[in-house]
């Protein structure tokens, strides 16, 4: 008993530790954008060249641009399930994500988005990283937070004791530019790869400013697929009026021409 109480706080204890860095947890928005998939979608994306290639090597970044509803937030989470599914018996692939999002701008700053990436790859981790606990100590006492470069620190110190670790970033569009916050991230997050193996999958809309820093990298522009889009009103006729249900013709017709007009959205 007493050894099952002293396992119980030491885990209480972790937890807290970890919701002190950030008590963000992209988790839940995971499980409601891979919920929202039609089955069978996306699967280009994972048979692609780039995204093969991107999974093999270590240190390499995959950028995916795409306009406003190619889908690039559901493909993410299916890569994001991918890499989880793939390597979930492997303690030594470390596998962070952010979905960025411009209504929660607030809670989204630079500080707190590096804390994210630094929370999920300790937590994975059988205990809690020295590095995490020495943070918090420091801190506790005096009440007050870390500083950019103690997270910045942390978070590499973190990714070394993984021999390969996947950092994927939905929609860095979203990410807010006030104080600089989304160059200051991007410069974090290729100074994290060039001193780690850390491999960077992010997608974005078409703006200058973030494509150009994707020059280096591989690239795949993300757009609906025909037959993405043809499982999924598949997948919805059920939800047509009563009358067209048994117009089979009628669906098919219905079908083709949204496929026809989408455009890649």
């Amino acid at each position: 008993m007493h050894e099952r109480q002293d396992i119980r706080e030491r885990r209480e204890e972790c937890q807290a530790i970890l919701d002190w860095l950030t008590p963000i947890d992209y988790a839940s928005q995971q499980n409601d954008f891979i919920t929202r998939q039609q089955e069978g979608t996306g699967q280009w994306l994972l048979d692609s060249v780039e995204f093969n290639a991107w999974v093999q090597t270590d240190k390499q970044t995959l950028f995916c641009p795409g306009i406003p509803g190619a889908g690039k937030t559901i493909l993410t989470s299916i890569i994001v399930e991918e890499l989880t599914t793939r390597f979930s018996n492997d303690p030594n692939i470390g596998i962070a994500y952010i979905y960025c999002n411009f209504r929660r701008q607030d809670e989204q700053k630079i500080d707190s988005l590096l804390a994210s990436l630094l929370k999920q790859l300790a937590k994975s981790q059988a205990s809690l990283p020295s590095t995490i606990k020495d943070l918090y100590d420091r801190h506790k006492t005096k009440q007050t937070r870390p500083l950019l470069d103690e997270i910045s620190g942390s978070l590499q110190a973190i990714t070394t004791l993984y021999s390969r670790v996947f950092i994927i970033v939905d929609a860095l569009d979203e990410c807010q530019v006030s104080n600089s916050c989304r160059p200051k991230f991007l410069s974090n997050i290729f100074d994290l790869q060039a001193k780690t193996k850390a491999n960077l999958f992010a997608t974005s809309r078409f703006i200058p400013e973030i494509t150009e820093k994707f020059n280096e990298g591989m690239q795949l522009e993300i757009r609906a697929s025909n037959q993405d889009i043809q499982r999924y009103l598949d997948g919805h006729m059920s939800q047509l009026p009563t009358f067209l249900l048994d117009k089979p013709k009628l669906q098919e017709e219905i079908t083709t021409e949204i496929v026809k007009a989408v455009e890649g959205m």
